[in-house]
């Protein structure tokens, strides 16, 4: 028998999560009669393509700034907008980053490394091809997959202090970590700010700042995989001071001949990565690390992503497969909960 999992069928008891698809279930944050100092400031902005919301205890005047952080970096690492680096970068082979877009693409080729390319920030023009940067779906023929793939290779992007140099006509993305930095960034400037309770959500990408202002965990909810989820949650962490981000199949994908094409791409073969799972969660305190990680684990597939976590000492992970089994790892599995629709799902904690 396979020594690495430690095996147990949990059956946990219902609760009523009610029927809501947010990423984050802010439950019982303060009563009516809380002091100001715990009372929380809520902001709404769509960006990065995707809807974010910002919640502070008790220190209203910081949204502004990190709004306006989430515009700038959002601006800073388009591949869309001409006046950004990155866009120079993969129009000319060369570019001069800012120090904090030469740390996020260092942190990201840091990732790619560590995974063994599982991660590849130069899968983007083959992510355009099937579709999954503009909308415009379609099923690339082999040939083209194939093409687009000899330029897939992040040891050959070249970074030495803020100029990069990529040959013609590899192009880079930045977007599978993006988020995953701006969430940990926001978190540093409200701790700065003196923010002791908040709760940053980045369309899914969340990061936690201590609990909630009544001193109980946050309750963040991972996404049900699967289509037919009549409360679309699949489970709960609870959580404080840490990032959790979650990669799917679900995210992202369409239909075609009844197949289904999703935009996790495996880097090695240029088409939807397949092994397994739907659902990969990360927690962890980096930002960025979880961000790619969530993304690279979902390509490895479940034995080497535990490989890979078994080797390491910072981040836990929940994997959920195309059958709705639940693999946790064990520092994260006293946190998680499953929600009622899925109370008799299969949980196996991982162990070292």
């Amino acid at each position: 028998m396979d020594n690495r999992y430690v095996y147990g069928h949990r059956r946990i008891l219902k609760r009523m999560l009610g029927a809501l698809l947010a990423a984050v279930l802010p439950l019982g944050l303060f009563s009516a009669c809380a002091a100001e100092d715990r009372k929380m400031y809520t902001s709404q902005l769509f960006a990065m393509d995707t809807v974010m919301e910002l919640q502070v205890s008790g220190h209203e005047d910081v949204l502004e700034g990190a709004e306006s952080m989430i515009r700038d970096l959002e601006k800073e690492l388009s591949v869309t907008d001409e006046d950004s680096a990155i866009y120079e970068l993969n129009a000319s082979g060369s570019a001069v980053l800012s120090e904090k877009a030469a740390e996020i693409l260092g942190g990201a080729l840091s990732v790619c490394e560590r995974t063994d390319g599982a991660l590849d920030i130069s899968i983007y023009p083959v992510l355009r091809a099937w579709g999954f940067t503009t909308g415009e779906y379609r099923v690339p023929e082999e040939a083209e997959i194939q093409e687009l793939l000899k330029s897939v290779d992040y040891r050959r992007v070249k970074a030495s202090a803020c100029r990069v140099e990529i040959p013609s006509p590899m192009q880079i993305d930045l977007g599978s970590v993006t988020k995953g930095y701006t969430g940990t960034a926001v978190a540093d400037y409200f701790r700065q700010q003196g923010v002791t309770s908040a709760l940053i959500n980045l369309g899914g990408n969340v990061q936690c700042i201590g609990t909630k202002p009544d001193g109980s965990k946050w309750k963040v909810a991972i996404k049900s995989p699967f289509a037919d989820s009549q409360s679309g949650i699949y489970g709960v962490m609870e959580a404080e001071d840490t990032a959790i981000i979650t990669s799917g199949g679900y995210e992202r994908f369409f239909e075609e001949d009844g197949k289904t094409y999703w935009h996790i791409l495996d880097p090695t073969t240029g088409h939807p990565a397949r092994n397994g799972l739907v659902s990969v969660t990360v927690i962890g305190d980096d930002g960025l690390l979880c961000d790619g990680l969530s993304t690279a684990l979902f390509v490895m597939g479940l034995d080497k992503a535990t490989d890979l976590w078994k080797a390491s000492d910072d981040f836990e992970a929940v994997f959920i497969t195309e059958a709705g089994d639940v693999f946790i790892t064990e520092g994260a599995a006293d946190s998680f909960t499953l929600s009622g629709e899925y109370y008799d799902a299969k949980v196996t904690v991982i162990g070292r």
